[in-house]
């Protein structure tokens, strides 16, 4: 098995559905522009209130991928 670097990005996703749609959100927009990705961290999860109910979600990921040789 050869041996691996990783680079960690730091990312913020949100939706108004929920903290998944928030995470794929973000997985997504990573994927647009690097190659490789391999797994991710939730680092923070926060919401924004609105007349005393959840609105929007926000969660922020490191998310690894592999570096080519």
């Amino acid at each position: 098995m050869p041996d691996h670097i990783y680079q960690k990005l730091e990312f913020t996703g949100s939706s108004s559905t929920g903290i998944q749609e928030s995470i794929e959100n973000a997985i997504a927009k990573a994927a647009e522009t690097h190659q490789g990705l391999r797994w991710f961290e939730v680092t923070e999860t926060r919401g924004h209130i609105e007349n005393g109910k959840v609105a929007h979600w926000q969660v922020t990921l490191k998310i690894g991928f592999a570096l080519t040789a």
